[in-house]
């Protein structure tokens, strides 16, 4: 089962979701995987400590322009939907950083002038620590894209029984890329307006993605009720509401695993995990 841990905002609290959802999985199971595809600001790293077993570039191919076999046609410049190439004044520039890959100048190109190139936009990294697998991306600085190298991370993954995939914050391409093809979504919110707006846009978009969701609020009881109130109109389930304590935060800044040194919230982690597993079964039987 692949389930993405996401939210529709920063600093909610996925991460530490994710990552102690994992080292919980991971106990009773050699086929767990973490997964971190919030690769312009991967943190997991910081929790799990894995040992790096494997490291490489990940590339995507840009067009490399023969001046010499090139009749600026403008054909190339047509068909790409990026402005990642154009012709002026019968020479045509390429602007690598807004280049999506996808080859449609090469193919377009009648005198054959376009050929690819690989260009590094950042690494993927294949780690453990005991029995639980990790995977994760971390964009080069100063690359517009994180799609391409999410693509890469979920590449990587391989085939794994069960796999805690941590999403990158919002509702944008990188967030969609990486739960398109989840099994399960379970969105972290905060009590508070600003929590409860970027849940609304969070569920829109997972329900457009024909994906089913359940909604676990962080930090309960240090706001208000709007966010219980819009699920409760949505049909949404809240499978967890995790209690506002300052314990957290400290033993978060630490960069540990939560449950392992404050055990009464292991009981919340073992409760989102069963809950997620039943409603995603319901959710198969109903499907079928």
């Amino acid at each position: 089962m692949k389930i993405v841990v996401a939210s529709g905002k920063g600093g909610t609290g996925k991460t530490t979701i994710a990552v102690n959802m994992a080292s919980l999985m991971a106990e009773g199971s050699d086929g767990v995987c973490y997964a971190d595809c919030d690769v312009e600001e991967p943190n997991g790293h910081l929790f799990l400590n894995p040992t790096t077993d494997r490291q490489w570039p990940a590339v995507i191919p840009v067009p490399q322009v023969d001046e010499k076999l090139c009749d600026a046609c403008g054909e190339c410049k047509e068909i790409c939907e990026f402005n990642a190439i154009t012709v002026i004044l019968d020479k045509v520039l390429v602007f690598p950083e807004l280049c999506h890959g996808c080859g449609g100048c090469t193919l377009v190109c009648s005198p054959k002038a376009i050929t690819e190139v690989p260009r590094e936009i950042g690494l993927v990294m294949l780690g453990h620590n005991g029995n639980l697998r990790f995977v994760s991306g971390r964009l080069n600085v100063g690359e517009p894209m994180a799609v391409p190298l999410i693509r890469e991370v979920k590449k990587a993954l391989g085939k794994y029984r069960d796999v805690i995939i941590d999403a990158p914050p919002g509702t944008a391409c990188p967030m969609v890329e990486t739960t398109s093809d989840a099994d399960y979504v379970l969105l972290v919110t905060e009590p508070t307006p600003f929590g409860l707006n970027d849940l609304e846009l969070a569920v829109e978009t997972v329900r457009k993605l024909n994906l089913p969701c359940s909604v676990v609020i962080n930090r309960a009881g240090s706001g208000d009720e709007g966010v219980q109130e819009f699920c409760r109109r949505g049909n949404i389930p809240i499978i967890a509401e995790i209690p506002d304590d300052r314990r957290v935060a400290e033993v978060y800044s630490q960069g540990k695993i939560i449950y392992k040194v404050l055990p009464e919230f292991k009981p919340y982690l073992e409760d989102i995990i069963n809950k997620v597993y039943e409603l995603q079964k319901k959710d198969e039987r109903i499907t079928k």
